[in-house]
């Protein structure tokens, strides 16, 4: 083998480059086939797949966990809390976080639209003193995780016991000046919710215009949505909006076709809305797990379950077939032979509704279930890891789980188990061919060098970042083949060489490199939608 140092090609270089033919890899999207040969690999181990753990704001169930301290201790507790939301993340490599920042129609941002969320400080409308959604779009950047913020379009406040008064909101919150927006519901002893009224087109224009805000002013890459659009029925009560269907019905003669059409509007509104401001922002939704069951609708699930089109006006299947979203995250809560909703029969249902679209499938799973369920399936330490094994045959690009607390407890050891049969890999999140691109420069390894451990820290440049027809470096994939070798296309269809990923820098430490032993690193470059450069092999001795 000729050798050559790399300092003859670029100046400072101390460690040799060789000068066998390199091979560039073949685009991402044809990662498992070059030419007529298929790649043999590891389904352990998939180099794509969305992994995400939802994080709750909303009272207080993840994070913050309290709101109520003086401004310096409370800011920095919350900080240090969320860190450790990250920590966890990278522990598990995941490689995105779901934060819910506006959870009852307020705001974990400085907004000129909506006050300042209670689950901050404890008090609604209170300034925390900081802007916590520049802060934990910053941290999950620096881990290279995607950031996706979760936001609830309709719902306006949480039961307090104390009935609904809209007095009690924030001082400067709109429904003070708009009280004709809302609506309670349930109406109990407990307290009912105040939710918008999706039926007022101003109340739809308002809320796209508020979650907007911050898709403008911040770095986001994705919005996400969950399952509240019309609230969940509560016995012999109705949503009281006859008045608002004789007023704006638009010619649906049925009230629940018209319900279903509003949430439709916001859908499909929202989504081009997003894409007009950022067209790399991506828009998600994780709907409740039923669209409808077979017997309601030939075109349903095989499942005799509640029905989203039906309880909370959620046309999922729609979304998907229109394509108004770039993902969906059906929360697939139910355990493998469960009967009334088997997650066997879902996730093939699931995957057949995307199949042919631009809609990446991921899958919401319920890590608050396991242990002392009274489905008893819940209380074997592997139904999820099961659950992740099954979803490998379908359309299903990535999980998410419910949520970070229940993650971290570890019930049963289940996070251990799942964590390690199937997130023992870095992973890089799914590409969306969909949405726009351009080509990427592969990076030059500049230099390399080696401790007395053996750790070996790798350093590269960007050559002609983002110029003329080549896409920007938002960061980089880090492999690892061992020995001196030409790693082909095959090498890395798979997540086995990858050791991770790194953003805000072109350096990255390798210290799991052991002493004594030959390697040789690819780095590519990859867009902020993850789409990836070729990549140059670099031996090092």
């Amino acid at each position: 083998m000729v050798a050559r140092r790399l300092s003859a090609a670029f100046g400072a270089a101390t460690l040799t480059l060789s000068l066998l033919a390199v091979v560039a890899p073949a685009p991402a999207s044809a990662a498992l086939t070059t030419g007529s040969a298929t790649c043999v690999t590891n389904p352990a181990a998939p180099k794509r797949q969305f992994r995400a753990m939802w994080i709750s704001s909303v009272v207080n169930i993840d994070w913050p966990t309290k709101a109520s301290q003086t401004a310096p201790d409370r800011i920095a507790a919350q900080k240090a809390e969320y860190l450790g939301w990250l920590d966890l993340a990278q522990r598990l490599n995941h490689n995105a976080v779901i934060v819910q920042v506006r959870p009852t129609a307020d705001a974990f941002w400085p907004s000129p639209h909506e006050p300042w969320s209670e689950f901050l400080t404890g008090t609604r409308g209170q300034d925390p003193g900081w802007d916590p959604l520049a802060f934990v779009i910053d941290e999950a950047h620096k881990r290279n995780l995607e950031f996706h913020a979760w936001m609830n379009p309709y719902r306006v406040s949480m039961p307090d016991g104390a009935g609904v008064d809209i007095n009690k909101l924030a001082p400067d919150h709109p429904v003070r000046q708009h009280p004709d927006w809302v609506l309670p519901y349930p109406i109990n002893a407990a307290g009912a919710r105040l939710y918008y009224n999706p039926g007022i087109p101003e109340v739809r224009a308002f809320v796209q215009t508020a979650m907007l805000d911050a898709v403008a002013r911040y770095d986001l890459d994705g919005v996400h949505f969950d399952d509240y659009f019309y609230p969940y029925p509560a016995a012999n009560q109705d949503f009281a909006d006859d008045a608002t269907f004789a007023a704006y019905n638009r010619g649906f003669a049925s009230k629940a076709d018209w319900r279903r059409d509003n949430i439709n509007l916001l859908v499909q509104e929202f989504g081009t809305a997003v894409k007009a401001v950022k067209p790399w922002v991506k828009f998600g939704i994780s709907p409740f797990g039923i669209w409808r069951n077979k017997t309601a609708d030939p075109l349903g699930s095989d499942t005799a379950g509640s029905q989203s089109y039906d309880i909370i006006s959620a046309d999922t299947r729609k979304w998907v077939k229109e394509e108004w979203i770039d993902y969906i995250v059906p929360q697939i809560y139910w355990s493998i032979g469960f009967t009334v909703a088997d997650y066997a029969k879902l996730i093939p249902w699931w995957s057949d509704v995307v199949s042919g679209t631009d809609v990446q499938l991921y899958i919401g799973e319920a890590d608050y279930k396991i242990a002392a369920n009274a489905d008893t399936n819940w209380n074997d330490p592997r139904e999820m890891t099961d659950h992740l094994a099954f979803a490998r045959d379908y359309n299903v690009s990535g999980h998410v789980h419910f949520s970070a607390v229940q993650v971290r407890a570890n019930k049963l050891g289940a996070t251990d188990i799942y964590a390690a049969e199937h997130y023992a890999h870095p992973a890089l999140v799914p590409t969306m061919s969909h949405l726009p691109a351009k080509p990427l420069l592969f990076p030059v390894v500049t230099s390399a060098s080696r401790d007395g451990a053996g750790a070996v820290t790798l350093r590269w440049r960007q050559p002609a970042n983002g110029i003329g027809p080549f896409g920007k470096a938002t960061s980089y994939a880090v492999y690892r083949f061992d020995g001196t070798r030409i790693p082909n296309t095959c090498d890395r269809a798979d997540a086995d060489h990858l050791i991770g990923t790194v953003r805000g820098s072109e350096s990255y430490v390798d210290d799991t490199a052991q002493a004594g032993r030959r390697y040789t690193y690819v780095v590519t470059a990859l867009d902020r939608l993850w789409n990836e450069s070729p990549g140059l092999p670099m031996p090092v001795f």
